[in-house]
């Protein structure tokens, strides 16, 4: 596991969670491209079920929205469109993403975007002290509980996974 000095691995999300006084912890991993959920927690000696990975969709409407799901789960696209009011929604084509968010995948994550997007963490993760999710860059997690990560995103939890 790479060892970064504290203001290298700092990202607008951790700055935002610092505003927001909510504690977080940060761990950092080797990543030069993409790491799947899976590999980047088997990296981390971290078990599954408490990594979250961060999804965005587009609706009908052309709303887009945000999920935050565990890395295992796939996301249920009724489920996650009855849970924000929309007739459908669709994961959003990867090669928007960087433009429309600010981040890339696999740094992806809900705090922090360039513009703020309706949020939902799936409610599996209220079962959990605390989760992992993206620090808003590849090779960096942060570690805190769901309820003080929906606070910083004003999102909200629903079922949403299959």
């Amino acid at each position: 596991m790479a060892k970064h000095k504290e203001k290298d691995v700092k990202t607008n999300a951790m700055r935002i969670l610092e505003q927001k006084k909510i504690p977080y912890a940060v761990h950092t991993y080797d990543c030069e491209e993409f790491m799947d959920g899976v590999t980047m927690a088997d990296a981390l000696g971290q078990p599954h079920e408490l990594v979250y990975k961060t999804l965005v969709t587009v609706a009908k409407s052309r709303e887009h929205y945000v999920f935050v799901i565990p890395i295992e789960a796939e996301l249920d696209l009724k489920k996650a469109a009855k849970a924000v009011h929309e007739k459908a929604i669709e994961m959003l084509p990867l090669k928007e993403l960087t433009d429309l968010t600010g981040y890339v995948r696999g740094g992806c994550t809900c705090i922090g975007m360039k513009k703020q997007f309706p949020v939902v963490m799936d409610e599996s993760a209220l079962k959990l002290p605390k989760v992992m999710v993206s620090g808003g860059r590849r090779g960096s997690q942060m570690e805190l509980s769901p309820e003080d990560l929906m606070k910083a995103a004003g999102g909200s939890f629903a079922d949403v996974i299959i």
